[in-house]
């Protein structure tokens, strides 16, 4: 795809983002990958739901600014995603209400924060890792995105929202909002003793659908 319908890709996706709360007034941004190895992100302070097409902040492959507005404080972020995913062509992070609310609960498990609740969001979002608070912009959350290994391609950020990568900015987007529908789910569900998907049925959707699950988490069913 074309640099030009990168951007408006972006400024449409964001758009719907934002239109729909999923990420209110200044928060959240994205990134995508160029063809030329540079890459497209949206400026600090900007709302996704007037983004501009020519003022988006765009890298060069080792991360500096070439031209448009000041980047998102969450470019350490976004660099440890994609150096670590190699597959990674695009990046939604959100402040979207259910996913954060989800990281504050005290049982959720860092290596699958959401149990296996439909198909769709093993297909779209694979598993959910949780890692702790760090400050926004804080370059010690690329750490912890490296210390992941690239084994997930949808991580929640205590306190704070999801970070999800996707193949294309479209299955970066559509897994995100399955990952923050799922969080509802949990909420809507929590204590009342759900029936969850059961490890042959989760092993059926890896056969059938090619989805991919960190060993250790695929393993402990």
């Amino acid at each position: 795809m074309s640099e030009t319908r990168l951007r408006e890709a972006i400024c449409r996706f964001g758009r719907s983002l934002f239109e729909r709360g999923l990420t209110p007034g200044s928060s959240g941004n994205i990134s995508v990958r160029c063809e030329d190895g540079g890459w497209l992100v949206t400026p600090t302070n900007a709302s996704l739901g007037w983004l501009d097409p020519a003022r988006l902040s765009k890298l060069d492959a080792v991360g500096r600014l070439v031209s448009g507005d000041k980047p998102t404080k969450e470019i350490p972020l976004h660099s440890a995603v994609y150096e670590t995913r190699g597959a990674a062509q695009a990046i939604v992070h959100l402040h979207s209400t259910h996913a954060v609310a989800l990281t504050m609960l005290p049982e959720i498990d860092p290596r699958a924060a959401l149990p296996p609740m439909t198909p769709y969001y093993l297909m779209k979002a694979g598993q959910t890792a949780l890692l702790p608070y760090f400050r926004p912009g804080d370059p010690a959350v690329a750490d912890a995105i490296r210390g992941l290994a690239g084994r997930y391609s949808s991580v929640l950020l205590a306190n704070h929202g999801p970070v999800v990568a996707g193949d294309t900015l479209e299955a970066a987007v559509f897994a995100t909002e399955e990952l923050e529908e799922t969080a509802k789910l949990y909420l809507l569900l929590r204590n009342l003793n759900p029936r969850y998907l059961s490890p042959a049925q989760v092993q059926d959707l890896v056969s059938h659908f090619g989805v991919e699950l960190p060993a250790e988490t695929h393993d402990h069913g």
